[in-house]
């Protein structure tokens, strides 16, 4: 294989679009390219390795639904058992109309939904019911205390017939650890990061980690219309034009980890390129890692990459990065070659995280790629659909 395209592009992001980038490219489960360019911190121009640890956001929900898909496979749920049957708080939700009035939902939420975005709640962490339960519980809330504030907020929509991307994973967290009885990152490591040697991937930053991570910038437009201050909100609409990076520091933005108790699911993981590619691998490879650890049936996995999606959803996931793609249980999937007008083949899925990670999976060619950068709003309207091609270009 000759990565020379990546290299070069992953050269131009970093001169250009992010102060340092890195890749990690595995084929048949094991890797066969490391690359990285830029700096690590811009103000001292220390260089960039791709040793460095990064906060990577959405891409933690890759983990996220290979642990419930884990218990869908031993039988602990179905995609469509109502959330009520292991949560009852969950029996009666109420559903906010666009003229704000409350009406109960005619169907309940699945766990299948929480999966694929469809459940109806939103990113809002300061809703009520979790700003209550937050300062009760104070430095104790955890992800399943989340959950249950949920279910006393009012959901977007009758559950399964949107798509919003939102806390469902989240939410999928705190349930796996209802089910398991385990904290969720215990669980995680026992069955995720410990069978794939994955040692250097953790839910919660320590000073020996913090010594060790990328600084993490945030891309500001010049332009202030363009200035959008919302993680969430610039993944999903971008963030344009000419600008500069400020650095915002370690920390994990936005409340996604409110407390040393709260393993998020839906961006909790702080991790590097190498160790985060193992998972990239062994579900490329079907669930089977170059180890020999099996983490999902093959089957599992093509229920993953599957889309979920209809019509009116797919209208719903309106990212631009996603043009041509469909989402299936908690990654995209990409469904129409003409639409998306990439060489990827059909089948491939991943997800993307607010400070510029992402995966790219492929079942058929048994092939990964893991990229990380340090940034957010990484325009990933822009870098994400190149990506893609530059590194399905490098196959032979």
């Amino acid at each position: 294989m000759d990565f020379s395209k990546l290299n070069n592009f992953i050269d131009y992001m970093a001169k250009e679009r992010t102060p340092g980038c890195a890749a990690v490219v595995t084929l048949n489960g094991k890797p066969v390219h490391k690359y990285a360019a830029g700096f690590a911190d811009l103000e001292t121009r220390k260089p960039m390795t791709g040793d460095e640890f990064f906060n990577i956001y959405s891409c933690s929900k890759i983990t996220t639904v290979t642990a419930a898909a884990q218990l869908l496979e031993r039988g602990e749920f179905l995609l469509n058992d109502p959330l009520y049957d292991y949560v009852p708080e969950y029996r009666h939700m109420m559903v906010k109309n666009a003229n704000g009035e409350l009406v109960e939902a005619k169907n309940p939420i699945t766990i299948g939904d929480l999966f694929s975005m469809s459940a109806g709640f939103n990113y809002n962490y300061n809703a009520p019911s979790i700003v209550e339960i937050k300062e009760k519980k104070g430095s104790a809330f955890s992800e399943v205390d989340l959950l249950y504030a949920l279910a006393n907020e009012p959901i977007s929509f009758e559950p399964g017939t949107h798509w919003q991307y939102s806390l469902c994973h989240d939410a999928l967290g705190g349930l796996i650890s209802i089910i398991t009885g385990k904290k969720f990152r215990d669980y995680v490591k026992e069955n995720i990061f410990d069978p794939l040697g994955m040692t250097e991937s953790f839910y919660h930053h320590t000073p020996e980690i913090e010594a060790k991570m990328a600084s993490q910038y945030r891309f500001v437009a010049n332009d202030p219309t363009q200035q959008n201050q919302d993680i969430v909100e610039a993944q999903a609409f971008g963030t344009r034009g000419a600008g500069h990076f400020e650095n915002v520091g370690v920390a994990v933005e936005r409340g996604h980890v409110p407390t040393t108790e709260f393993d998020s699911g839906g961006a909790g993981i702080v991790t590097t390129v190498s160790d985060y590619a193992k998972l990239i691998a062994a579900l490329s490879c079907s669930g089977l890692a170059a180890n020999g650890e099996r983490i999902l049936a093959p089957k599992t996995v093509e229920l993953i990459k599957t889309n979920r999606m209809n019509e009116t959803q797919l209208k719903d996931m309106t990212w631009s990065q996603l043009r041509g793609y469909g989402y299936g249980l908690g990654v995209r999937t990409h469904i129409d070659k003409a639409k998306s007008g990439s060489i990827a083949n059909i089948g491939e899925f991943g997800w993307g995280g607010a400070a510029g990670s992402t995966a790219i999976m492929d079942t058929e060619e048994k092939f990964g790629v893991f990229f990380v950068q340090h940034t957010l709003a990484p325009r990933e309207e822009w870098y994400q659909p190149r990506l893609r091609n530059v590194a399905y270009a490098c196959l032979e």
